[in-house]
């Protein structure tokens, strides 16, 4: 009935709040190979994820240590291609690399 249509609604509002809330907050997006850390600008109809003033952290390895991050700037990470092991909204004092 209409009522199932209405709750449905009522989630989407909730889940736009929830993701305009993030706006303009600084996320870190752990994947399988690296980290990306930036400011959360939008997402698209593809539930991908677009930062700005982003910077790749790869995973440091036994064959190499962590190196300093690559500056990527605008970064889409697609949210069918990659796969995304968690995703943190970073409190603003907090500095350095995802990997320790």
């Amino acid at each position: 009935g209409d009522s199932d249509g209405e709750h449905e609604d009522s989630l989407a509002m909730r889940a736009r709040q929830q993701l305009e809330a993030l706006l303009n907050k600084t996320m870190r997006i752990h994947m399988t190979e690296e980290a990306l850390v930036g400011c959360f600008l939008c997402t698209n109809r593809d539930c991908s994820v677009i930062l700005g003033s982003a910077q790749e952290f790869l995973k440091p390895s036994n064959s190499f240590s962590a190196e300093e991050p690559r500056v990527l700037g605008l970064a889409v990470v697609p949210g069918h291609h990659i796969h995304i092991v968690s995703i943190e909204v970073q409190r603003e004092s907090l500095a350095g690399p995802p990997y320790l």
